[in-house]
């Protein structure tokens, strides 16, 4: 159904908004100048360090806030209301017939910038809302006789509150005064190690006026850069030790580095031994669906991650729980089913819960039901004896709040605790999809990603080019999208069917599979592509699944598993 707005004196319609849009876009095809050695900011209390003075905004919508800022310790908050777009207006004295470049950086509801008065062309460019500082810049002339226009800001009607910050009129000096320029920032003081698990060190340091960013190293070498006072550095190696440096920067420069600190990992502890370099991952069914019907003891010894497949969705949303099919399973008891754990446990294996599968409908969507996640997760892991969860959900899922729910189960559940991933190709194409987003968040207590290279479309690789299923190419050049897009190779897997029953489509030869990780991980059995750095720390293969695996004579496995344990 078509939705119309009526024009009226208390609304503004979508066309007439649409028109605005439009305009301010006209006036946004600018070219913006490099400043000159005699350039300043004749804008004044442009970062609103001195509350609003200077400023003036309409009907008392603006205020100044001490978060979000981006540098300093202030910014303008102003609120759109009624028929008042919230518009912070100053005056700024130019010289005529000069060239000045207007800038400022925003974020939140949708934003404008604009100049007035300035005896030629006023111009103004805007952007949408965003949920991170964003810098708006456009370039105007003065007439011949103008010494003074008017920059302002402003939102849209009905939209959100938007925030502003470091102002910016460079050009010649029109005598009315200027904020002093930045300066290089000073080093960070107060480095430290906050924490540690057995693949990521954590650091905090003091903040640094004037300083818009910092600098992570890791023994001499950048590893990250961050806005805040604190950085998890990830993809470190078990108990090892590093040294870690930050600086800090602004639009000056980077500052000397800090005194270096010493962050040691830690060695991974759990129940049972800590998982091999490489490893193979297999699921686990909890039904009969014609494969062959195990029960966890069954499971083949190649197997060194065994995720229970699957938990199932409960009428509060976000929450998870398992039920053993005792009956599809030949009676097979939650007693024995615990002990079985217990057993795979001792013999160095770990034992998750997958949440989702083909027909999973679990969905965390919002900071409950994040909560509901983690809580209900934890509760199955205390129950049976789980190790940790996998992420199998096939029907898309929320990077906000599947991070939200993950990271507090791992402050519940601690270092120990595994967590896998099973995206299907197109989740993983690019870091901006969910799944990737989601991985990246969680780097620091992710334990593998094992892609399902099956039931897929024709994808692209690291390289840009199109590779269709069923070829070590396809393998590898999809791969590498993980391992060149920040995951450590520790953290990928190659994930395929046991059988050519296992999967729709997708399902090649163990042969095919072992080529793959070779050309990974030693850059040997290639194909046409070639990835651009061998992967020696690659975690290893996932399959689905065991029960497959035993009705074909446990033929992937057999020739899989040794492979995978073989890597350097």
């Amino acid at each position: 159904m078509d939705h119309f707005l009526v024009m009226s004196p208390h609304r503004r319609s979508l066309r007439f908004w649409s028109g605005a849009v439009t305009a301010a876009l006209a006036l946004t095809v600018t070219t913006v100048g490099q400043a000159s050695a005699a350039d300043v900011n004749n804008a004044r209390n442009a970062g609103f360090e001195s509350g609003l003075s200077d400023w003036t905004c309409s009907a008392g919508s603006g205020t100044t806030v001490s978060s979000p800022v981006r540098t300093g310790t202030a910014a303008l908050r102003a609120t759109p209301s009624g028929q008042d777009n919230a518009r912070c207006a100053q005056t700024v004295r130019v010289k005529p017939g000069s060239t000045y470049t207007l800038g400022a950086w925003v974020r939140g509801g949708y934003a404008y910038l604009g100049v007035t008065g300035t005896g030629t062309t006023d111009v103004s460019t805007w952007t949408p809302d965003s949920s991170s500082w964003k810098q708006l810049s456009t370039t105007f002339t003065t007439g011949s006789s103008t010494t003074s226009v008017t920059v302002y800001t402003h939102g849209w009607y009905g939209q959100a509150a938007y925030y502003a910050d470091d102002v910016s009129v460079f050009g010649p000096d029109g005598g009315g005064g200027t904020d002093p320029g930045p300066t290089i920032p000073s080093a960070p003081g107060g480095l430290n190690v906050s924490g540690t698990t057995s693949s990521s060190v954590s650091l905090v340091w003091n903040t640094v006026p004037g300083a818009t960013g910092y600098t992570v190293y890791r023994d001499g070498t950048k590893v990250t850069a961050v806005s805040g006072t604190s950085a998890t550095v990830t993809g470190l190696a078990a108990s090892t030790s590093y040294s870690f440096q930050v600086t800090a920067t602004n639009g000056a420069g980077e500052s000397p580095k800090s005194p270096a600190v010493t962050g040691t990992t830690k060695t991974p502890s759990g129940p049972g031994p800590a998982l091999p370099k490489h490893a193979v991952t297999g699921y686990w069914q909890n039904f009969d669906n014609g494969a062959t019907v195990q029960k966890l003891a069954d499971v083949q010894s190649q197997y060194d991650i065994i995720a229970v497949a699957f938990a199932d969705a409960t009428s509060t949303p976000g929450a998870v729980t398992f039920t053993l099919d005792s009956a599809g399973l030949g009676g097979y008891t939650v007693d024995q089913f615990k002990a079985d754990i217990r057993a795979k446990q001792a013999a160095g294996k770990k034992v998750v819960v997958s949440v989702g599968g083909e027909r999973g409908a679990v969905t965390v969507n919002d900071a409950a039901s994040a909560t509901n996640f983690a809580n209900s997760v934890y509760s199955l892991m205390q129950t049976y004896g789980f190790d940790g969860v996998d992420i199998d959900l096939e029907n898309g899922l929320n990077a906000t709040y599947m991070t939200q729910a993950l990271r507090s189960l791992s402050s519940k559940a601690g270092s120990s605790l595994v967590i896998t991933m099973a995206p299907q190709t197109i989740d993983m194409q690019s870091t901006s999809n969910a799944y990737f987003q989601t991985a990246l968040n969680i780097k620091d207590i992710l334990t593998v990603v094992n892609m399902q290279y099956y039931n897929s479309g024709s994808m692209l690789g690291c390289d840009g080019k199109v590779y269709s299923q069923g070829s070590v190419d396809f393998l590898t050049a999809l791969a590498c999208i993980q391992l060149e897009g920040s995951l450590a190779p520790s953290q990928v897997g190659l994930g395929l069917p046991a059988s050519t029953r296992g999967a729709g489509s997708g399902y090649v030869s163990p042969s095919v599979v072992n080529n793959a990780l070779d050309c990974l991980a030693k850059g040997t059995n290639c194909g046409s592509f070639k990835p651009p750095r061998t992967y020696p720390g690659l975690r290893g293969a996932m399959t689905w699944s065991t029960n497959w695996d035993a009705t074909a004579g446990n033929a992937w496995s057999g020739a899989v598993g040794p492979h995978v344990h073989g890597l350097p």
